[in-house]
């Protein structure tokens, strides 16, 4: 799925509107369908709804969302800023609908004190659409400040008033908080980042038919992993095929301590499907290793400490897991990375190691896939501000050093050395623990290696380690899941593509 600025979705509604057989207004009423549809269907529970709009489209909504919710049965009040609003030509029609229906309350802000919404009252947010340009200020500032002390259930209309769609909004800018954001078509970047994107709660996406041409044609570099992304990479296992077809796969990981990261990787990389897996580790791991992982053969890189890195030419290589920063360690790593040219996936201490000399940085090979979380990416390339410039700052560095970068965050992104960016929404909190990372290792790896393309792996990867997690969390929470349960659902997540 294509992500859109602010004036790509406003053109995105012009040609719609200018080649489709619909009008603007009746644009406007096919959203508010589909709006008050979800509403309906997921609110069941709650009778009455205070709906707050704004003079502009957004505002249009909410008038509109109004009359089809009354019409459907539920108590419906509307609130405006005051009676000499002047509304957008569509929500003018729309306010005029609404007047003739005299079960509709309509008040102005300043009445809203007087009116303490019970807990069964749902609060609607159409103050501002995505073409909010300036922070709010004055009554409506107030307004949102009141409503989000509150603690009713929220949802905003397409996105919640206050936030861009495209920047971080000022540190004392007022930004309405929502349990639910009713989108239309598209996700928002703003949605995405972890400054903006808890504003917006659960990001529902509603299809109101905008133009299928105009998404082809008009350009982006910034993508959701959707299930159309993922259905056109996916390559079903062959029942021709045999342990060559699926590639090979070295893990060099673990030291004194750390072998669990080498069992998570090594595991993650067998169970996406790898055709043969060798884990290379410290000998002080090889009965763990063997117990843990019988499928995987082992090789000996030293004894407490990896201190040699015997890779060979026709492996895929992920490198990093619990490895451990001694000085031997660093010596090998740093002498392999001179002498070998293929791509390798590397993660945790292999980034740490490299980070302590930013030349190190010229010796990663083109096309590897690097996948550091922000701190790891903080040490590599140095400090930003916000998430925004850090993925600006990745977009460079993927295309100085021509590498992938899968930058880690709660919507993990991948960065390729074109500029494209793919922004995940599979996974939870739950993948917040030690361990989880190593997991992706394996999985980017063991995809590396059977033919995928870099981007694919990673793309994939990222979408198979977080559809996992969510498979985990259903069965054992959040808070309970381990790494190990996010690894044995992986067969779950082939079950699904598969079908």
């Amino acid at each position: 799925m294509k992500i859109f600025t602010a004036e790509q979705i406003r053109n995105w509604d012009r040609f719609t509107i200018s080649n489709e057989p619909v009008s603007s207004i009746q644009l406007m009423e096919r959203a508010s369908e589909a709006l008050a549809g979800w509403i309906s269907e997921n609110c069941k529970n709650y009778r009455k709804f205070a709906v707050f709009c704004g003079n502009g489209n957004n505002g249009g909504d909410g008038f509109a969302v109004a009359r089809i919710l009354y019409l459907k049965g539920f108590d419906v009040d509307v609130f405006i800023k005051d009676s000499r609003s002047k509304f957008s030509e569509d929500g003018a029609v729309n306010f005029k609908k609404l007047r003739d229906f005299s079960g509709i309350s309509v008040k102005e802000f300043k009445d809203m004190d007087q009116n303490n919404f019970d807990s069964k009252t749902i609060i609607i947010d159409a103050l501002f659409g995505t073409g909010l340009s300036r922070n709010i200020e004055g009554e409506y500032k107030e307004i949102i400040d009141q409503l989000n002390e509150r603690s009713n259930i929220k949802i905003s209309v397409d996105i919640p008033s206050g936030l861009f769609t495209d920047r971080i909004s000022q540190e004392d800018a007022i930004v309405f908080k929502a349990d639910y954001t009713l989108s239309f078509q598209s996700w928002k970047k703003a949605f995405l980042h972890p400054e903006t994107g808890p504003y917006a709660g659960k990001v529902i996406i509603l299809d109101i038919d905008l133009s299928k041409e105009y998404t082809s044609q008009t350009e982006t570099d910034d993508f959701v992993i959707d299930d159309a992304v993922i259905d056109n990479i996916f390559k079903p296992r062959s029942e021709f095929s045999h342990k060559g077809t699926y590639g090979k796969v070295t893990i060099a990981a673990g030291s004194y301590g750390k072998i669990g990261a080498a069992v998570l990787s090594t595991r993650s990389a067998l169970k996406t499907g790898t055709g043969l897996t060798f884990t290379l580790a410290p000998n002080c791991g090889y009965e763990i290793l063997q117990t843990s992982c019988p499928e995987a053969m082992f090789t000996k890189g030293g004894e407490n400490y990896i201190d040699h890195f015997d890779i060979e030419k026709d492996t895929v290589a992920g490198i990093g897991p619990g490895l451990g920063t001694d000085a031997e360690t660093q010596k090998a790593f740093l002498k392999f990375l001179k002498e070998y040219s293929k791509p390798v996936v590397l993660d945790a201490d292999a980034l740490n190691i490299i980070a302590q000399d930013e030349a190190s940085l010229k010796l990663i090979p083109e096309n590897s896939i690097i996948t550091p979380h922000p701190k790891e990416f903080e040490r590599l390339f140095g400090e930003s501000d916000d998430s925004y410039q850090r993925l600006d700052l990745a977009k460079n560095k993927a295309k100085e050093l021509r590498i992938y970068i899968v930058l880690k965050d709660h919507h993990t992104q991948v960065i390729t050395p074109e500029g494209r960016v793919y922004y995940n929404i599979t996974g939870n909190s739950g993948l917040a623990k030690g361990g989880s990372g190593d997991i992706l290792t394996g999985i980017i790896t063991s995809l590396a290696a059977q033919q995928y393309s870099e981007e694919q792996a990673a793309i994939l990867g990222i979408w198979l380690h977080g559809k996992a997690a969510d498979f985990a969390a259903e069965k054992h929470s959040r808070e309970s899941m381990l790494p190990t349960d996010v690894i044995n659902e992986l067969g779950n997540v082939f079950k699904l593509l598969e079908r």
